[in-house]
C-alpha cells in the first residue's frame, strides 16, 4: 500500500508559516515512504479567495522547494480554474 498526502489551502492569502510547517511535513513523509504529495486548492471559501492567492501559494510553494505529483487543473493555471470556479456558482 502506497502512502498518498495532500496540502490543501484555501486561496485566500499568502502560505502562512503554519500552512508551510503543514506542507513540509506531509512532503518530507511522502518522499520518504516513496509515496504521493497531492497539491489541491481548496474552494470552500468562494467570497474570499481570488486569483492572485492561488498564484502566491504556487510561487511560495515553489520557491520553498515543494513539488507535487498531481496535475490538477486548480493548481495549473489559476486563471483556468477561477473561470470554471466562477461557471459552476
Amino acid at each position: 500500500m502506497s502512502v498518498v498526502v495532500r496540502f490543501a489551502p484555501s486561496p485566500t492569502g499568502f502560505l502562512h508559516i503554519g500552512g508551510a510547517r503543514t506542507a513540509l511535513f506531509n512532503w518530507l513523509y511522502a518522499r520518504h515512504t516513496g509515496g504521493k504529495f497531492l497539491m489541491r486548492v481548496e474552494d470552500t471559501d468562494r467570497e474570499r479567495s481570488t486569483p492572485e492567492s492561488v498564484e502566491t501559494i504556487l510561487e511560495g510553494m515553489t520557491w520553498l522547494g515543494f513539488d507535487w505529483d498531481n496535475n490538477d487543473p486548480s493548481i495549473n493555471n489559476g486563471k483556468h480554474y477561477y473561470s470554471q470556479y466562477d461557471m459552476r456558482a
